[in-house]
């Protein structure tokens, strides 16, 4: 086996022992969630991990390789460190409990991000096309997921801000996407035209 076919069959191994302990960690992560549309969040990913785990078994198939899992310290610290913030969890608002879930559920999705690019450049490196297909598949899930938390944490940031100043804000009337917050092109051409002949 070439260094580079074996250094990506480590990674495979490795990304396989993380995605599993995922499948464990996202339902907890789900029930502790208060706010619903971040619950929704990770009920979505526990379906989409459990693709990637079929996905890295298919890379495995098609590299001839045993899809045997290598223990992912790595995942592992994160995992642990998410169940700490559930636990701390239930003594917080529920406010600050949600934005920790997401800061732990995108360190995550940071490391997954990092691992799925590595393990699809070595396996279009070898000219395993298939085998780096399946890889970005599940490197675009991974990062979709993390802008999505990133979607769902903007109006509970912008909540926990005007909470500290006394002020409300209702979380369902703040577009989650920020592309929302600006008037289309056009319009905004058309304002410009109307203030230069003002």
């Amino acid at each position: 086996m070439s260094q580079l076919k074996e250094l990506l069959t480590e990674q495979l191994k490795d990304l396989l022992h993380a995605e599993t302990q995922l499948t464990g960690a996202l339902p907890k992560m789900a029930e502790a969630a208060n706010h619903p549309k971040l619950k929704e969040a990770f009920e979505k990913h526990l379906v989409q991990t459990q693709n990637h785990v079929e996905r890295l078994r298919r890379s495995f198939e098609l590299l001839g390789e045993e899809a045997e899992p290598k223990p992912c310290r790595a995942m592992t610290g994160l995992v642990e460190e998410g169940q700490e913030v559930i636990e701390e969890g239930a003594g917080k608002e529920p406010l600050a409990a949600d934005l920790a879930l997401i800061a732990a559920a995108q360190k995550v999705e940071h490391y997954e991000i990092s691992a799925y690019g590595t393990a699809r450049s070595l396996a279009r490196q070898l000219g395993e096309v298939e085998c780096a297909r399946l890889l970005s598949h599940t490197l675009g899930d991974e990062e979709s997921t993390d802008f999505l938390l990133t979607a769902i944490s903007d109006p509970l940031l912008q909540q926990a801000a005007l909470e500290d100043i006394g002020g409300d804000v209702n979380l369902e009337s703040v577009p989650s996407d920020r592309t929302e917050k600006q008037p289309p092109r056009r319009q905004r051409k058309s304002q410009k035209t109307e203030r230069g002949a003002a």
